[in-house]
């Protein structure tokens, strides 16, 4: 399996810049580049990463996707003075060459084919791409919105001549729709392409009735094109998870891509002024480690907008901390999406309805976006300010402090062991090489510990000894000296309920426990400071869901794993509305879920609570205890096996639960019916 992350950038694509002045320009600065690399840097990121060098892309590489006819412009403007280049500028929407903006857009081709490569031929696992000038904005034949060349698009075409790939997602997070990347792929079903974007019921560059929900692709694309448009500024962090929980990662399991790649502007990050929007940096760590674990982790990161050096630079250390392994931050800011994001969300799953298996028991119908249509209506005619300038300026400044300050207390030392377990006889030889072992707790130690603070639990000597481990493990994670655990149980039901009174009693206020199986004891919920799903075949007898208790009834399907619309539809959205400090995996007696499906529930979890878990597996399951082990050390994306669509029952399920707790855990919310 592929390892190392890397990273590309050369400093010459900080030499194309604006001569002249132009007030829609004049924010595509070198700096966004140069300042990038510098908090990299600051972070001491970039000699954790993979030097790979930049080239500059071939003219056959670039026809791949633009005419004849536009390269050969971009090519003449490398002699011209100053009022010719303006004038060549001006035939396009927000453009402006420079005499080294042709070389500078070779490079940016050349980075972003370089990367694919990289991860392609398995060199590295994954990276990132510092280049200028963007790329999605561009057409076949025109260079449009700071873009000559579509980078990512040029990247696409390329990887499926060179390596036959089928499948390829390109996700865009940009704040502005990436119409160009649009144009070249809507007819073609091999790119699934998924945007979001500021449109403001087509108010707002490039002001499009093609960037709207219902432009779901042409002929043979018809369902490979996912538009959501945002119709309100200030959209923040939840809106972002909600996007991906109830869009994009159904669709992305679905489609099952080879390779990923991310058209990744930080435009939509706070204090931009181009989005406007409330998103925070550690986001984007939340999206790349979803993003991760597809296509067995091949992942391209290829920069495009971001505006406001801090909160640029910012995020890209966020997205490159994430891509090298490092525990992703706790997400900040209140876990409820805002209802025109509901609004949003709702069409497209109602577009994309006749297309995706996934949508097919869904109910889904189209909404009015009322809660923004009004106040579009009225500001119709009015004109932006200069105050509005003033404006923006204040607030780069006071966006730098706030990120500053932000930075400082969400960012934490990684503990120096990422993995650990309690060695037993031969352990070394089935465990990941990366899982450290531990030595045991004594024995006396042990029961002096049980009788003081949980002897009502446990009533076997047997029993008592086996929980050394689990202390050892869970001590460790609980001080913060390791990022996650794992450890074998002879009865993982009592292990789980000792791990969460022990982590409660530590100070932890949160504790998310998702425990597969039968799960013979269950603690009282009642104060909060824990929350149990348990997904299991039947319903515990005598335990009725409620708040902190959820009972999720889930056999996974013999063919293969139907359990992701459990995860990304139910379990991530109510665990990310939880906001744990600390989670807990059990698997017990009669699992319902297959290797696969435990293994998907363990890799994306890691996005919760600083990526702290601890596993608890029943004895015997030593393929289970490998998988789980390579999860946590994030040394492979588990294959999670063949993707089958839930059937209608499994379907009602989800959405009746949905139902019953999306008023509590209101990151469940994807309708209009609240």
């Amino acid at each position: 399996m592929a390892s190392g992350t890397a990273l590309i950038y050369d400093e010459e694509m900080t030499t194309h810049k604006l001569l002249w002045s132009d007030p829609i320009c004049d924010i595509e600065v070198p700096e966004r580049l140069s300042s990038s690399y510098e908090q990299l840097r600051s972070y001491h990121l970039v000699e954790r990463c993979v030097p790979v060098p930049a080239r500059e892309g071939t003219e056959e590489e670039i026809l791949l996707v633009h005419s004849l006819e536009h390269l050969e412009v971009a090519k003449s403007t490398q002699t011209m003075n100053e009022e010719e280049l303006k004038r060549v500028s001006e035939n396009y929407d927000a453009f402006f060459f420079h005499p080294s903006t042709y070389r500078c857009a070779r490079l940016a081709v050349g980075a972003t084919l370089q990367l694919v490569d990289a991860v392609m031929s398995g060199k590295v696992r994954n990276g990132m791409a510092l280049v200028r000038p963007p790329g999605h904005h561009s057409q076949r034949n025109a260079a449009n919105g700071f873009c000559l060349f579509n980078n990512v698009a040029i990247a696409a075409e390329s990887a499926k001549l060179k390596y036959g790939l089928q499948r390829i997602l390109i996700v865009d997070w940009d704040v502005h729709h990436g119409q160009g990347t649009q144009y070249i792929f809507e007819e073609d079903p091999s790119v699934l392409y998924f945007s979001w974007h500021r449109y403001e019921h087509q108010e707002f560059w490039p002001s499009l009735k093609e960037s709207n929900y219902d432009a779901v692709g042409l002929g043979k694309g018809k369902g490979f094109n996912i538009n959501l448009p945002w119709n309100k500024v200030g959209m923040g962090n939840s809106d972002y998870l909600a996007a991906f929980f109830h869009v994009l990662l159904p669709m992305a399991f679905e489609f099952d891509p080879e390779l990923v790649i991310v058209s990744s502007g930080y435009d939509s990050g706070i204090g931009d002024p181009e989005g406007q929007m409330n998103a925070t940096p550690e986001v984007f760590a939340h999206l790349t480690h979803f993003l991760m674990q597809l296509a067995n982790g091949k992942l391209c990161v290829i920069l495009e907008g971001g505006y406001h050096l801090k909160s640029l630079g910012e995020s890209v250390c966020m997205t490159v901390k994430t891509l090298l392994g490092d525990p992703v931050p706790q997400i900040t800011g209140e876990m409820a999406p805002c209802l025109s994001a509901i609004e949003s969300i709702q069409n497209v799953r109602a577009a994309h309805k006749p297309y995706w298996k996934w949508l097919a028991y869904e109910d889904t119908s189209f909404l009015q976006n009322l809660s923004t249509k009004s106040h579009f209506l009225k500001k119709a005619n009015s004109n932006p300010s200069t105050e509005h300038e003033s404006e923006i300026t204040n607030n780069t400044v006071k966006v730098d402090s706030f990120l500053e300050l932000h930075m400082k207390n969400i960012l934490f030392p990684v503990p120096p062991i990422k993995t650990a377990t309690i060695g037993c006889e031969g352990s070394e030889h089935f465990l990941p090489e990366h899982v450290q072992l531990m030595k045991e707790m004594d024995k006396t130690e042990i029961k002096a510990l049980v009788s003081g603070f949980y002897a009502d639990l446990v009533k076997e000597d047997k029993t008592l000894l086996s929980l050394g481990s689990l202390f050892v493990i869970l001590d460790r994670i609980l001080q913060k000296e390791v990022c996650n655990g794992i450890t074998a149980s002879p009865t993982a039901a009592l292990s789980a309920a000792v791990a969460l009174r022990h982590s409660v009693r530590f100070g932890f206020q949160r504790v998310l426990c998702v425990f597969v199986g039968d799960m013979q004891m269950i603690p009282n919920t009642e104060d909060g400071k824990m929350l149990i799903i348990n997904i299991c075949e039947k319903e515990q007898s005598g335990k009725t869901s409620c708040k902190h208790y959820i009972s999720l009834n889930w056999k996974e399907d013999a063919e293969g794993n139907d359990f992701f619309s459990a995860v990304v539809g139910f379990i991530l959205p109510v665990a990310y509305s939880y906001q744990p400090n600390l989670t807990v995996i059990a698997v017990g007696p009669n699992r319902s879920l297959e290797i696969s499906g435990i293994s998907l529930l363990v890799a994306l979890l890691q996005g919760l609570a600083e990526s702290r878990i601890f596993a608890v597996i029943e004895d015997t399951e030593i393929s289970l205890m490998q998988n789980v082990a390579k999860a946590l050390v994030g040394a492979s994306t588990a294959s999670f096996g063949i993707y089958v669509p839930p059937t209608q029952e499994k379907a009602n399920k989800i959405k009746a639960l949905r139902d019953q707790f999306q008023q509590e855990w209101k990151m469940l919310q994807c309708s209009g019916k609240l």
